[in-house]
């Protein structure tokens, strides 16, 4: 099969900018990280994926991709060395077009290659991620084998050169077309790529060179983490091929939600509640916030739902640019159970407004009971 458009896999369009390119990666490869999806073909889901960011995230390779597609025109024409026999120019170009995997050049089986990423999704309470903590994590991770130090080969023995292939990790497959001889490459799948046969497989891993194990690792939460955002531990994620570099560890965080603050950014809100007095005479009150209580002045007629602003009261930002600030609503509380004394001074401010309340002594009940019975 063919590769399919790189666009295509991202579900983005040719114009997309860096950030809607980044935007859909991030997406999908958290939808599709084999760590995180069990379906059959989420690994090779991931890998056209990671493939297709690599790509169209770097401009010259973006460029090179919109002009040329999945053909590398180095290995194009040139040279004047191929001909439908030999295929050295057209082989490669045919072969993207005929299920030979695209591009000429043989990847060496044995080449170096960089472990796989990991995500972590770790929850964290409202003022730990405002002010930052360091912890150790345990995360589950394929680790090098100790018994076979990742040969996967029984010890006293080491893998052989796989006969198929002759270490390649690629069989040639000739057809004929109206074109004339086609040589298309394929996975060689005696050795499923590695160009090695391991004939007695070590009894710890299976032969596979790798173990699952659990892995401690000191995190430090920066401060001003929020929720959905992730940190980069880089080299603790699956260890490389072949003496290759490991992947990066990708902690996501989840903020637990405050009883009290809401966050906006680096911005705190919340509700202060006052008395109808507080509120008509003024006073100070003294308001909560994560650096603890300050004292707020409320002036006299303030009205319910009057906001106030505390400067540097907030959150700090995770990349050091300052500190947000905490924003409060004030909310009059009007007393639902009152004594007589407090009604009759209540009547007598009423009185001297020249606002005189109709009062209701009969309960709601009452008068709907009254209406349908006609007592």
């Amino acid at each position: 099969m063919s590769k399919r458009d790189y666009y295509e896999v991202l579900g983005i369009s040719k114009s997309a900018s860096k950030d809607e390119i980044k935007k859909a990666y991030r997406k999908l490869s958290k939808k599709y990280h084999p760590d995180i999806n069990k379906e059959a073909d989420a690994a090779d889901k991931f890998k056209e994926i990671k493939e297709s960011y690599e790509v169209l995230s770097d401009d010259q390779k973006r460029a090179q991709y919109d002009q040329f597609g999945h053909v590398d025109p180095n290995q194009g024409f040139g040279g004047g060395g191929g001909d439908f026999n030999g295929f050295g120019g057209f082989e490669d170009i045919f072969n993207t077009f005929f299920g030979g995997g695209g591009g000429g050049r043989r990847r060496d089986p044995n080449a170096p290659r960089a472990g796989a990423d990991l995500q972590y999704t770790m929850t964290v309470g409202f003022e730990e991620a405002a002010f930052g903590k360091e912890t150790d994590i345990e995360i589950p991770k394929e680790e090098e084998c100790d018994t076979c130090h990742g040969s996967g080969a029984k010890p006293g023995t080491k893998p052989e050169t796989c006969s198929h292939c002759k270490g390649a990790g690629q069989l040639n497959v000739e057809q004929d077309t109206p074109f004339g001889r086609i040589v298309n490459r394929r996975v060689c799948h005696h050795c499923n790529g590695t160009g090695k046969y391991i004939k007695e497989k070590c009894g710890t891993c299976g032969g596979v060179g790798k173990v699952q194990k659990r892995r401690k690792i000191h995190v430090k939460i920066p401060a001003g983490i929020d929720d959905g955002q992730q940190l980069r531990v880089s080299g603790q994620g699956e260890p490389g091929i072949n003496g290759g570099p490991s992947g990066d560890l990708y902690i996501v965080f989840h903020v637990r939600s405050h009883e009290f603050f809401e966050r906006n950014g680096e911005d705190i809100y919340c509700e202060m509640p006052i008395t109808f007095a507080q509120a008509a005479l003024g006073d100070e009150i003294e308001v909560p916030t994560l650096h603890g209580k300050v004292k707020l002045k409320v002036p006299a007629g303030t009205q319910t739902g009057t906001k106030f602003r505390l400067r540097g009261k907030g959150i700090q930002n995770v990349r050091g640019y300052g500190v947000g600030d905490q924003h409060i609503l004030v909310k009059v509380v009007t007393p639902s159970k009152l004594t007589e004394k407090q009604k009759d001074l209540l009547r007598e401010f009423a009185d001297i407004s020249g606002q005189v309340p109709d009062e209701q002594h009969e309960s709601f009940f009452n008068k709907v009971k009254r209406a349908f019975t006609g007592e």
